[in-house]
């Protein structure tokens, strides 16, 4: 499957991408079959040297059945290239931390309100782990009584 995708290049820290196209069993910065533009994320987004396309060539590719990464596929989508993806949703993303928290004691209320109506169905799933409960406890108690054991042998060495 042919793809078009970033190839990384540059220095150490100082990250310069070709756009390539490339089949999809190619390593990323290996073997491809046409470059058709590089992407500098360093440089500002008002710049017209951060990204550089070579249009024809694209639609070409694209329409041989090319399929762009996200990545690529925002940049094209930005040069109204290919239709831009949809944005993820992460509505805590803008909202600072510290504010995170607050928003999280908030949505615990709503959902307190939501498990009120659902309990009914959850009491039956509730009962079977209640029957498995009882195993597990004996198996707690068994490593209890070993625990003391290994506790005094700590304790002599620091007599010593």
């Amino acid at each position: 499957m042919l793809k078009i995708r970033l190839s990384m290049g540059g220095a150490k820290k100082r990250p310069v991408y070709k756009i390539v196209v490339a089949d999809s069993r190619f390593p990323r910065d290996g073997r491809f079959i046409e470059k058709v533009g590089f992407f500098n994320p360093l440089l500002p987004k008002a710049k017209k040297e951060r990204v550089n396309l070579e249009v024809e060539r694209i639609k070409h590719w694209i329409s041989k059945g090319a399929k762009p990464t996200s990545r690529v596929s925002r940049i094209l989508g930005e040069a109204q290239l290919y239709p831009m993806p949809p944005k993820g949703n992460n509505p805590l993303k803008a909202v600072p931390k510290k504010d995170r928290k607050k928003d999280k004691s908030e949505g615990d209320k709503p959902a307190a309100e939501g498990a009120k109506v659902e309990p009914k169905k959850e009491e039956p799933k509730k009962e079977a782990p209640k029957a498995a409960a009882p195993k597990t406890e004996p198996k707690k108690e068994e490593p209890k009584k070993e625990a003391p054991k290994a506790e005094p042998k700590k304790e002599e060495p620091k007599k010593k």
